[in-house]
């Protein structure tokens, strides 16, 4: 990569939050300067789903070499960024209590569904932890089970489910977040397993998720001190190389969770802990909360870190093919070429069935 290829394209590294329910103009100058990978939706993004598919459709149009992802967390439960009249599907243990992979799958396409009527292409789900911790409230009623073969069955169908509606899926949190006590959105959570109790439990739901060819896999800022002692997963090499490159045999996109959780802000600034992601084999970046300021210095910290060689240039490409893949396989002609289901699906009847019928399961 020449110097103005890097200064270009490294904003294909990341995925950047921003406020309103329009683009702004900070986010279209940092498109302008850096390019992007993709937004992320919050609830401050939504009020209706036609401004949903107006706001997806204007975050298209910024679109430069490649589409941008536009993406959310949209698990079920209290993880739900688009509310009524969306669907609002219920936590992801009522499926895990069913043991139903033809609901879960169901589930999944319905929510596929409507996730496609208003321009999303990507979703953080499913959470793919084993809450063999009844303490982890953090994790809690998102997991599907305490059961490693039950989360990896019901998971693998709801990454089919998605996947096969046209929406991108994302497993997390890599490599497990299911026996925790902290939250990592407020402090460092510490794994205390060895290597044969993690391949046990821990990564059995995400060797299911990499065969079903899963487009997305989520690291947690979560410590594994009997693999890295000292660095969180989202900055681990060898968590992200040797065991999820590695071991697992992945080849998709790897996305690291919010760099300004306090697991990881509280022990770097927003442009280390950028560096630190790539240089560990995160092909995304998460910059969900921050300003478009601050985003712009962790794409300039991007940038003096491949000038100075602490990240490879082929790594980036590395990166920016297994991104261009991934957009090629739910963004690409095809993809358009098959029609969007139509706005009516948002909330529609057979959608609110398929709710009430995991909610017999509470």
């Amino acid at each position: 990569m020449t110097q103005r290829d890097i200064r270009r394209h490294i904003g294909q590294l990341a995925i950047a939050g921003f406020d309103g329910h329009t683009v702004p103009a900070d986010l279209k100058a940092l498109v302008r300067e850096f390019d992007l990978a993709g937004v992320i939706l919050f609830a401050r993004n939504v009020a209706a789903p036609a401004q949903v598919a107006e706001l997806a459709a204007e975050v298209s149009s910024l679109s430069r070499e490649r589409p941008l992802w536009v993406s959310v967390d949209q698990e079920g439960g209290r993880v739900a960024r688009l509310r009524r009249p969306f669907t609002e599907w219920p936590p992801m243990e009522t499926l895990g209590r069913s043991g139903d992979e033809d609901l879960a799958e169901r589930f999944a396409r319905a929510l596929g569904a409507e996730l496609r009527a208003v321009g999303v292409t990507l979703d953080f789900a499913p959470v793919m932890d084993v809450r063999t911790n009844p303490a982890n409230t953090a994790i809690g009623d998102r997991a599907l089970g305490d059961r490693p073969g039950l989360v990896a069955r019901l998971g693998r169908a709801i990454i089919r489910g998605l996947q096969s509606s046209g929406v991108a899926a994302c497993a997390k949190h890599f490599p497990g977040h299911g026996d925790t006590t902290a939250d990592s959105h407020e402090a460092l959570p510490v794994v205390e397993h060895g290597p044969d109790r993690l391949r046990a439990v821990e990564l059995e739901p995400f060797r299911a998720a990499v065969a079903e060819q899963v487009a997305a896999i989520l690291t947690a800022h979560v410590l594994v001190p009997a693999i890295d002692a000292e660095r969180p997963a989202t900055l681990s090499p060898t968590i992200i190389g040797s065991w999820l490159r590695g071991e697992l045999g992945y080849d998709g996109l790897v996305v690291s969770d919010d760099l300004g959780m306090r697991a990881i802000s509280d022990r770097y600034g927003l442009a280390e802990a950028a560096v630190g992601a790539v240089a560990a084999g995160c092909d995304l970046v998460l910059l969900c909360n921050s300003t478009a300021d601050e985003q712009a210095r962790a794409l300039e910290a991007l940038i003096h870190a491949v000038e100075e060689g602490t990240i490879r240039a082929r790594d980036v490409e590395a990166s920016r093919a297994r991104d261009r893949d991934a957009k090629a396989r739910f963004l690409g002609a095809a993809a358009r070429r098959a029609a969007p289901p139509a706005a009516t699906a948002v909330g529609c009847d057979a959608h609110r069935a398929i709710a009430r019928e995991m909610e017999r399961f509470v």
